[in-house]
Order: structure tokens, then C-alpha cells, then sequence
């Protein structure tokens, strides 16, 4: 697991959407399986080994989907790369180039919106 840097975590904390699990289902459940659900930040990806530290690429889980059984690492994915704005996509390509990440991204949206 890598460190997120205080600043981008500061800015997590900060939205309320990095504080519920992206599912936000039923099947939403702690580890003891205890509601309130809290939510855990997953990195989505990784690029040279390392796990990518960007707002985007850091989604709210719970535990079942993030840690437990009801992980869908693509479908956690496709969450984060709909939170790149056009700016994030063009900043991804020239930090993570050998990455495509706008086929990855259309592929998932085409995937997991016209199915």
C-alpha cells in the first residue's frame, strides 16, 4: 500500500463523495458486516509498480467491494476514470504515457453504460 500524501488526503477528506462506497448498494458491509458503512479509499491503478496517488484514481469502497469478495477492480475503474475531467486525462497522458488511458477509458464506459 502506498502513502497518500497529506495534501491530496486533506483534499479527500474534504469530499463528501470520498466518504460512501461508489456502489452504494446493499451489498455494501463493513468487515464485521455492521452498518454504518465506512468507507476505504482503493488506488485504482498502477503504473512503473507503483500505485497512482491522484484524486481521480482514488475511489471511496467499502469494505466488501474494496478488500473483500465484492471486488470488481475493473468496475472500481471505470468509477475512477469517470472522475477525470479533460484536463486529468491530458495531465494521465503525459505523467503515465505508456498507459492509453483514454481507450481505457471509453472502453469502460462503453462497457458498463450501453450494456
Amino acid at each position: 500500500m502506498r502513502p497518500i500524501p497529506t495534501a491530496l488526503r486533506e483534499q479527500m477528506q474534504a469530499d463528501p463523495q470520498m466518504h460512501f462506497c461508489v456502489y452504494g448498494d446493499d451489498d455494501c458491509k463493513n468487515m464485521d458486516g455492521n452498518r454504518p458503512v465506512r468507507a476505504e479509499w482503493e488506488h485504482c491503478f498502477t503504473y512503473a509498480g507503483k500505485q497512482i496517488n491522484e484524486w481521480w484514481a482514488i475511489i471511496g469502497c467499502c469494505w466488501w467491494h474494496h478488500r473483500g469478495p465484492g471486488l470488481n477492480k475493473e468496475y472500481n475503474r471505470y468509477r475512477a476514470l469517470k472522475r477525470m475531467s479533460e484536463e486529468d486525462l491530458k495531465q494521465a497522458e503525459l505523467k503515465y504515457p505508456k498507459f492509453n488511458w483514454r481507450w481505457e477509458r471509453d472502453r469502460l464506459i462503453k462497457k458498463y453504460e450501453h450494456s
